[in-house]
């Protein structure tokens, strides 16, 4: 393991010509002090978590001293925000300090989130708070655990400095880690500024650097345009599956790489709703958790326009074309997973017993339980993770009447006769419940980051400096599958007064 003052920088995106970043140094804050960190993150760079109690490395992290190597920049990008397109945005609050490869030779660049303003603050402060820091922290540690593509967290340090949003907060600092920052917005400014030769230098670096079996093509934009849209349509698949809502999906929160961008007003589901939306700001339902696909297509739309110069229109359109049927199918092979149930979608027919292939009456299909399940989980208001997870018990033999499930409905009828096709289809499949049980539960986490959770864990840690609960909640998270009968509380329905915490956009 390393010392953090050894770790060696290789600088790929500050070596671009300067048109893609500003050179700006972090602004420092006073007496730092350590919140939280994660061992799994602080892996990735091989250090040891006892690096994490010298005073040298978190006045480091809160950027109050550089080391050597280190080449800070913040990034430019535009976007589309809201479906309207935003001409100059960039890193307001983030700096990276450069790029640590490993000794297994994986690059990762390391960013501060709340580290001062920058040219393109747009007259902010450039700082991020405990509490919206505290929420990225858990949730990309999370979604990692998951299995869901991410930016990583390293660790959040705090400051006593004030800093004022709705009312005086303190200011934190994330360090982020990811293979590459670069998003959606970083190639549409210079589309937007007819500067062709800026968007063919930085794709041909993405290309280069993160999808390198492309370098060998004749003309490698195409199949990089189309390689982003299918990394995104699955990460679409997975969002939906684990019922994750973003909240913020502008084109400058999307990543090239297909990661999970930019923690804001996220949430996971309670109660199902299809129409949920997470943001307090999006009065509209841009962002609503079913608009997620939708959205995400759109978004690639404006990627690909962003990329016409260097293909032509019908090129772009054409290499983008697979993300609904590629969407469809990641999707509804997570989610028939999820229901112990075979994947293939409308190819998956299930005979009950006695019924021939030429009876299409009386034939299961695989989606149309799965969706069937879903209609009812709304109508009912049905926890979507205790739903799914206690479906991993399901007792296929005719006489139980799976009551535990079956309480979860206020229409015990309606389930009764979904039940009764489910069980018919598990029976035509051979299913064995204890196996088809330990594989549900292998992909229908017990945890998950609840908006409740984590607003506790962000009230003990701003009002008594108590951040063993931000702790208790990160290593939690990090085991989502695992019974922890330790903590079951945690994985119960939220309180009533859950309903009223509202996330925005500043949060």
């Amino acid at each position: 393991m390393a010392k953090f003052e050894s770790l060696t920088f290789d600088n790929g995106f500050s070596r671009l010509p300067e048109t893609y970043y500003s050179r700006v140094c972090p602004t420092p804050v006073p007496d730092p002090y350590l919140v939280c960190y994660s061992p799994e993150a602080l892996a990735l760079l091989d250090l040891d978590e006892g690096e994490m109690t010298r005073p040298e490395l978190i006045e480091t992290l809160a950027g109050n001293q550089l080391l050597p190597g280190m080449d800070t920049i913040a990034a430019l990008y535009a976007g589309h925000q809201f479906g309207h397109y935003v001409p100059q945005l960039g890193d307001g609050r983030a700096i990276l300090l450069g790029e640590v490869k490993n000794a297994a030779g994986e690059g990762w660049e390391v960013q501060l989130k709340g580290a001062g303003r920058t040219p393109y603050s747009r007259g902010g402060d450039g700082r991020a708070v405990l509490r919206s820091s505290i929420r990225e922290f858990l949730c990309s540690e999370a979604m990692h655990a998951l299995g869901i593509p991410t930016t990583r967290a390293l660790c959040i340090v705090g400051s006593d400095r004030p800093v004022y949003r709705e009312d005086q907060e303190t200011a934190a600092l994330v360090t982020r880690l990811a293979p590459s920052f670069v998003r959606f917005g970083s190639f549409e400014v210079f589309y937007y500024r007819n500067q062709v030769e800026p968007i063919k230098h930085l794709a041909d670096y993405v290309i280069a650097r993160y999808y390198p079996e492309l370098t060998a093509l004749a003309d490698p934009y195409p199949e990089f345009l189309r390689q982003v849209a299918l990394r995104t349509a699955e990460l679409m698949a997975q969002w939906q599956a684990v019922g994750f809502s973003h909240g913020v999906m502008n084109t400058d929160n999307m990543s090239i790489l297909g990661l999970t961008l930019d923690y804001g007003p996220f949430a996971f589901l309670d109660a199902f709703d299809p129409g949920f939306i997470c943001n307090h700001s999006d009065t509209g339902g841009r962002y609503a958790f079913d608009q997620q696909p939708d959205v995400a297509a759109w978004n690639i739309t404006k990627l690909a326009q962003a990329l016409v110069p260097l293909m032509s229109v019908e090129t772009a359109s054409q290499a983008i074309s697979e993300y609904p049927q590629a969407f469809g199918r990641a999707y509804l092979e997570r989610m028939a997973a999820k229901f112990g149930l075979p994947p293939g979608g409308e190819t998956a027919s299930l005979h009950p017993q006695g019924a021939g292939r030429g009876c299409r009456d009386t034939e299961v299909s695989t989606t149309m339980l799965i969706m069937d399940a879903l209609q009812l989980l709304a109508q009912n208001h049905v926890d979507y993770t205790i739903f799914l997870r206690r479906l991993g018990d399901f007792d296929s033999r005719p006489e139980t009447a799976n009551t535990l499930l079956r309480d979860l409905f206020l229409d015990r009828a309606a389930f009764d006769a979904w039940a009764a096709r489910y069980t018919a289809a598990l029976r035509q499949l051979n299913s064995i419940d204890a196996e088809r049980g330990a594989s549900m539960r292998a992909v229908n986490p017990k945890y998950i980051l609840r908006n409740h959770l984590a607003e506790i864990a962000i009230r003990r840690a701003a009002d008594e400096r108590d951040y063993s609960e931000v702790n208790r909640l990160h290593a939690l998270l990090t085991r989502p599958f695992d019974e922890q009968p330790q903590y079951e509380a945690y994985a119960a329905e939220p309180p009533d007064w859950a309903r009223k915490i509202e996330v925005s956009c500043s949060s």
